[in-house]
């Protein structure tokens, strides 16, 4: 098996935009593709599915790709929505607050930007989040 897929550039490049904005955030490789973190806690991650591996998110995604997915933290509500959303949205099993999303050419990146900002949220320390704009 040859090197994992890499994450197309313009889609890291789009969430490190939004990453990049909240208050200390830390943007690193991640043992594939790319994740941001606030201080330990990984609030999303960005990887390639390709020929079903990795198969934990082939399976979750319900795809053998490639695809490229973002997985991303939710609470409350919005979490049990995004768990019984169709196709683009997908639950892993592996933690109880994530939710996947397949990247493609339908994206609302609005609607990612969003997703994200509630991950950091529901993530960092409230002193950190206080240091954001308003919702």
């Amino acid at each position: 098996m040859g090197e994992p897929a890499e994450v197309p550039d313009e889609v890291v490049d789009r969430l490190r935009a939004v990453c990049a904005a909240f208050p200390e955030v830390v943007e690193e490789r991640a043992w594939r593709g790319t994740r941001w973190r606030i201080r330990r806690r990984a609030f999303a991650h960005v990887l390639e599915v390709e020929d079903g591996n990795p198969p934990s998110y082939a399976r979750a995604a319900g795809t053998d790709g490639p695809a490229t997915v973002l997985t991303f933290r939710s609470t409350g509500p919005e979490l049990a929505a995004l768990s019984h959303a169709p196709h683009p949205f997908f639950k892993p099993a592996w933690a109880a607050n994530v939710v996947g999303l397949v990247l493609d050419d339908d994206t609302d990146w609005d609607e990612v930007a969003e997703l994200l900002t509630e991950s950091y949220r529901s993530s960092a320390p409230r002193k950190l989040t206080e240091r954001m704009s308003p919702a």
